[in-house]
């Protein structure tokens, strides 16, 4: 084959469904520079694509016709493994959480950025004839570890006066969204539950759920990397606490209590030491513990005092925790694990809870 003609069979095939009166034609110019675009409206979007790399959907999420057509089109199983890219006119909640209930892999919101848009796309779909669901499993395998080979940095070469650099972390990050994104948050949660246990496991599954609600809140990738960031790092202090209390099968006496209360300073001065993490990542591992009414710890925190990023990572630690199996007790249901958040009332932020619950619900 020539190396023009594998160029042409390589260059992505993009479908743009559109029901705007401009058939989207500034976004079609912007996806043109990195693939070949066919442009329908939505009542045209085919049932049974063939050799496309993804979807592009643009459309009003405010319209229930336009939704439900949307709906009834990618319900094929032809586009169950296809990436799905929404335009968002907005960044209200509403449009993010309706695209993501119609199945979208990622998001972008008017104004339109061409670089930005051409650095989603690139990421978003492969660089070939048609998407290749084959690569899952081994893009899943490099995000799980890749996420592995930094707990045991965290948790082995720590204590032991080792390094964790903030550019280790930030290249993990990288393969654990893509992981998530091109698979599912269910196939992460398995890979992790067959391979992984205890603080590691812990950390993997609060990880999986940070990304995937980051995903689907309809972060930017920046904001999606520093979620996922959060989550990694946010237990690192349990490093230096003693085995024998974290896997202890019985209730704690309040001096081991005390000790577990310790590694949000622990890791926090551990991470601090290295010298180039960001106040931030640091504010995470120090308060991810803290509670909206000040009744948490170390510092008891109040409301405004409490980050935005912090409180994500605390609503995923606290579910991940319950539905989790412990060696003192069995996991409870994700119904009974999101009934006993929202009794939680004041100490947690009951409109992000909400907000979670889809991605709770769809892990099971």
């Amino acid at each position: 084959m020539s190396a023009t003609a594998k160029q042409t069979s390589n260059k992505r095939r993009l479908l743009l469904a559109s029901d705007r009166a401009d058939q989207s034609s500034e976004l079609a110019d912007i996806l043109s520079s990195v693939g070949e675009v066919n442009t329908v409206v939505t009542a045209d979007i085919p049932t049974a694509p063939s050799g496309l790399s993804g979807v592009v959907v643009d459309i009003n999420l405010r319209s229930a016709e336009s939704v439900q057509t949307v709906r009834k089109k990618l319900q094929s199983d032809a586009y169950s493994q296809m990436p799905r890219l929404f335009v968002l006119a907005d960044a209200l909640h509403h449009a993010s959480m309706q695209a993501w209930a119609l199945g979208a892999t990622d998001t972008i919101s008017r104004p339109l950025e061409p670089a930005a848009i051409l650095q989603r796309i690139r990421a978003a779909f492969p660089d070939s004839q048609s998407y290749d669901s084959t690569d899952r499993g081994k893009t899943l395998n490099r995000g799980v570890e890749a996420a592995h080979a930094i707990f045991v940095k965290m948790f082995e070469k720590l204590p032991a006066g080792g390094t964790l650099t903030f550019e280790e972390v930030q290249q993990a990050e990288t393969r654990i969204m893509k992981a998530i994104k091109h698979s599912s948050l269910r196939e992460w949660l398995t890979a992790v539950g067959c391979h992984h246990a205890d603080s590691y496991r812990h950390c993997l599954f609060v990880t999986g759920y940070a990304v995937a609600f980051a995903q689907h809140l309809g972060m930017r990738e920046d904001d999606q990397r520093r979620l996922t960031r959060a989550a990694l790092l946010h237990d690192v202090g349990k490093a230096f606490i003693p085995v024998a209390i974290l896997d202890k099968p019985g209730k704690l006496t309040d001096e081991e209590m005390a000790e577990i209360r310790r590694h949000p300073q622990l890791g926090h001065d551990a991470l601090a030491a290295q010298g180039d993490f960001p106040p931030e990542m640091l504010d995470v591992v120090l308060h991810h513990h803290e509670m909206l009414d000040g009744s948490g710890y170390p510092n008891g925190l109040v409301n405004s005092q409490i980050s935005d990023i912090v409180r994500l990572t605390t609503l995923v630690d606290i579910y991940t925790a319950l539905v989790e199996k412990r060696a003192y007790r069995l996991p409870f249901t994700h119904s009974r694990a999101f009934s006993i958040m929202e009794s939680m009332g004041a100490r947690l932020d009951q409109q992000l809870l909400q907000a979670f619950r889809p991605v709770a619900f769809a892990s099971y």
